[in-house]
């Protein structure tokens, strides 16, 4: 799942009045679609979903969704779609006809890539052979299939409606719905798991041949079920050594870690995360879709869609919640807070031309950093050394005043 976050105004080491240049070429972009029904709302889940209604309203919000992308067309400027993300919720909720007349209405408005990414997100419980099948006849090229776990203990304890058997059932019908590109979302860190419980987790998801494993710790985030009543989580040491003996045990079957929680074979990270992190620009339409878009005079705008669905699907409410200008002194931390996520980071010629800044305003901060062993000296990459990673965040302050 993507997750989006705007950052409050901040003040950086280096020059805070560097002058913010026009972007003679805008960064790729792509469309992120929020689907915020779900069967159920799962106790850890911070995201902006909803329970369904026995029938949801496909085509209402069909609608809406293209009356909203059209007010947003103002800031594609000549563009393609490099990627278009369906996220929630849980998108594979819809039907075939719902996302095809979608897609169709979409690719009238702006051209696709040649190569376009486009993915959906399901869950097992939600799979039907026919319907995936219909699905990628669509176009729809990439499935993130939400397992977490295939441990039926823990998926009751995760309020998941499905069981380890059918997690299994849903990679293969996958495959045989034409998907050779999928991702599997696992957790770890989940309430008593042991060592052996992550690990036995983990192996299942390999065996399934995946292209793409999102592996990432429970956290217990405000506003969820599991903030207010917490589990009984593992220890921090058990924590750290499910960490580093799954990292261990992905590298040995082939998947390189690209990203904090991101693991791929050759050739097939997730290009849509791979342009939010580097700072693409993406459209968001959907009921609390948050989006980034750029402008040829140097402006960056983030906005927000207003989040109840039934607000949203309301004519006499605006789709835009709100929106804001980033700063200059704000732009350090909304580069590198996605940047430096990458294990590989990124080019440093990437930071002027994504924002308009000079690298020099960036110079005070690099500097401190590298000399916390934070940061690596390469004057042509900006990348985090392995403590960087583990201490993102001390990383980030060195960047700010």
């Amino acid at each position: 799942m993507t997750r989006e976050s705007s950052a409050s105004p901040l003040i950086y080491g280096g020059d805070a009045q560097s002058p913010r240049a026009a972007l003679p070429v805008l960064p790729p972009l792509a469309l992120y679609i929020h689907i915020p029904w779900c069967v159920r709302k799962c106790p850890y889940c911070d995201f902006n979903s909803h329970t369904a209604s026995p029938v949801l309203p496909e085509e209402e919000y069909v609608d809406a969704l293209l009356a909203d992308l059209d007010q947003d067309l103002h800031a594609v400027h000549g563009r393609e779609l490099s990627s278009i993300f369906f996220g929630g919720g849980t998108p594979s909720l819809f039907g075939a006809d719902s996302l095809g007349r979608l897609l169709k209405g979409v690719e009238q408005r702006i051209p696709f890539a040649s190569d376009i990414e486009i993915t959906l997100e399901a869950n097992p419980g939600t799979f039907e052979q026919d319907k995936f099948v219909a699905y990628r006849k669509l176009g729809i090229n990439r499935l993130s299939i939400g397992i977490q776990s295939f441990q039926q203990t823990q998926l009751e304890a995760l309020g998941r409606i499905h069981n380890g058997d059918e997690a299994v059932r849903a990679a293969g019908m996958a495959r045989q719905a034409g998907f050779d590109n999928f991702n599997l979302d696992l957790m770890h860190g989940l309430p008593n798991q042991s060592l052996d419980d992550a690990l036995a987790d983990l192996r299942t998801a390999i065996a399934l041949k995946p292209t793409h494993l999102s592996w990432y710790q429970l956290t217990l985030e405000p506003n969820t079920v599991f903030w207010n009543q917490p589990p009984t989580l593992p220890e921090d040491d058990t924590l750290w050594d499910i960490q580093e003996a799954g990292q261990a045990l992905l590298a040995e079957h082939g998947y390189a870690q690209y990203e904090v929680s991101a693991y791929a074979l050759p050739g097939r990270p997730a290009r849509h995360n791979l342009n939010y992190w580097s700072f693409g620009d993406f459209i968001g339409i959907g009921a609390g879709a948050h989006g980034k878009l750029s402008h040829p005079d140097g402006r960056i705008i983030r906005t927000w869609k207003t989040r109840l669905p039934k607000d949203y699907l309301n004519p006499a409410k605006s789709f835009q919640a709100g929106e804001k200008a980033l700063a200059n002194d704000e732009m350090p931390f909304e580069f590198l807070m996605n940047a430096l996520r990458l294990t590989e980071g990124v080019e440093s010629r990437l930071y002027p031309e994504r924002t308009g800044m000079t690298l020099e305003s960036l110079a005070e901060g690099r500097r401190e950093a590298e000399q916390s062993g934070l940061l690596q000296v390469e004057p042509s990459r900006l990348v985090a050394t392995e403590r960087g990673q583990l201490f993102l965040n001390d990383l980030l302050q060195k960047f700010l005043t």
